[in-house]
């Protein structure tokens, strides 16, 4: 059973064992000319907040999928939240991070228009480049079986991401830091923080200027071992050492 589709708009009322759910558009058309997905086979269609549905195809056309639902559960939220910021990067760097965090369990990732980074979003691209983002970050949710789809947000400036330095816990991956990653996870009184943004710079890492506005609104830089990791393996590498550290693995 390792057909996983995800369907937005299905709600916990409608997917009681016995109900019958139906799939249409994309993701019925992907089950049936690309998966090849026949009645009688079981799979599981997720709604991206926590709702897994297990379920038997009863019907099969190329525009809708009809399921009966065997089982249906309810994944709480990982607590506490970590979203990736990952800087804008040549090449498809970034996207690979958008990748490999969301199979990782990233609760969400922010784009940065950081000083140093090549690639830029600019007018109309900054939408299909998040749109992009976001459609990579789906399809790593349906790849992983995730009961929770991450969110891309918009486009951020560094000033930004300042302001969002002042909610929860905002830490810098910077390789002449001498905080290591895990001694940084309480908040500045000694609580748990709520939530973490785990910053990634781009290729050329995160300018001095940012740093210092960074820091200034709360932000804390940490080190993430000894090497100098890409931009493509950093937000990855540091978001396995939080999931252990964290208890969220």
């Amino acid at each position: 059973m390792a057909h996983f589709f995800l369907d937005e708009t299905l709600r916990e009322g409608d997917a009681r064992p016995g109900a019958a759910i139906t799939l249409t558009g994309s993701e019925a058309r992907h089950a049936v000319t690309v998966s090849r997905v026949r009645p009688g086979e079981r799979l599981r269609v997720g709604n991206g907040a926590g709702l897994m549905v297990t379920a038997t195809v009863t019907s099969a056309a190329p525009g809708e999928l009809t399921l009966g639902v065997e089982e249906a559960t309810v994944t709480e939220r990982p607590a506490p939240r970590i979203r990736l910021v990952q800087a804008l990067a040549k090449g498809d760097r970034d996207e690979r991070a958008v990748q490999a965090v969301t199979e990782l369990g990233a609760d969400g990732v922010v784009p940065w228009a950081a000083a140093r980074s090549v690639s830029r979003w600019e007018g109309a691209k900054a939408a299909k480049g998040r749109e992009r983002w976001a459609g990579i970050a789906r399809e790593a949710t349906k790849q992983s079986i995730r009961a929770w789809l991450p969110e891309v947000s918009e486009l951020v400036t560094t000033r930004q991401l300042a302001r969002l330095a002042g909610d929860e816990r905002m830490l810098l991956l910077e390789p002449n830091a001498t905080v290591r990653l895990t001694d940084a996870l309480d908040t500045p009184d000694g609580t748990p923080a709520p939530g973490i943004l785990l910053v990634v710079g781009p290729e050329g890492g995160i300018a001095p200027e940012e740093l210092d506005l960074l820091q200034e609104a709360g932000a804390t830089p940490v080190r993430l071992g000894d090497t100098i990791l890409r931009t493509s393996t950093a937000g990855p590498a540091a978001l396995a050492v939080l999931n252990q550290a964290l208890g969220r693995w």
